[in-house]
């Protein structure tokens, strides 16, 4: 008869069964480009008002005004630019969910019509922007005297720039064969 596992020892069994897969994220930049350098920029000149509005709030006491509408305005800039950038690298959240029950024979389709659905959607947000960047020719922006239509003629730019994105990626999906959509669908984000 064998004598049950001391406390320890069950611990470091479960330790050893249960560790937990931690996927590396390789420090790969091939592919940024020119297209991407706004974005970079935006960040870090965000970061940098960030970084003055704490020190000048909470260190000094005294907070310089235009801080927060700057980064507020900012952080509406890199979310879109930002996302001109995830749609040509395709890398826009999606339900691989659905992709794993569809047939082999529908998945093209499939990628093509989710496409089109983007592109339709870009660009109405587009024309909705315009239509904002229009009404608020006239209003200047809080804390600097800059016209509030600044905001949503880059939003609109950057929907119009999705659109044709999305449209350049409807072309691809219909050229490239179904297993290598497949392939692109289901690879991990993160190399491990």
């Amino acid at each position: 008869m064998t004598t049950p596992p001391e406390p320890d020892e069950q611990a470091t069994d479960a330790r050893q069964t249960d560790t937990l897969h931690v996927d590396e994220v390789s420090a790969d930049i091939s592919d940024v480009y020119w297209i991407d350098a706004p974005v970079l920029i935006i960040f870090w000149i965000l970061l940098g008002i960030v970084m003055l509005q704490f020190v000048t709030r909470y260190v000094f006491n005294d907070s310089v005004g235009w801080t927060e509408e700057i980064a507020r305005y900012l952080l509406i800039f890199l979310t879109f630019i930002g996302s001109v950038t995830c749609v040509r690298q395709g890398a826009h959240i999606f339900l691989e969910f659905f992709y794993r029950y569809v047939p082999l024979a529908g998945i093209k389709p499939l990628t093509v019509l989710v496409e089109l659905i983007n592109t339709t959607f870009f660009s109405a947000a587009g024309y909705l922007c315009v239509e904002l960047a229009i009404e608020t020719a006239h209003q200047n922006m809080v804390s600097i005297n800059l016209p509030k239509g600044i905001i949503y003629w880059t939003v609109a730019v950057c929907c119009f720039a999705m659109a044709l994105l999305s449209v350049y990626r409807v072309v691809q999906r219909l050229r490239t064969p179904t297993e290598r959509i497949v392939d692109d669908i289901t690879k991990p984000l993160v190399s491990g």
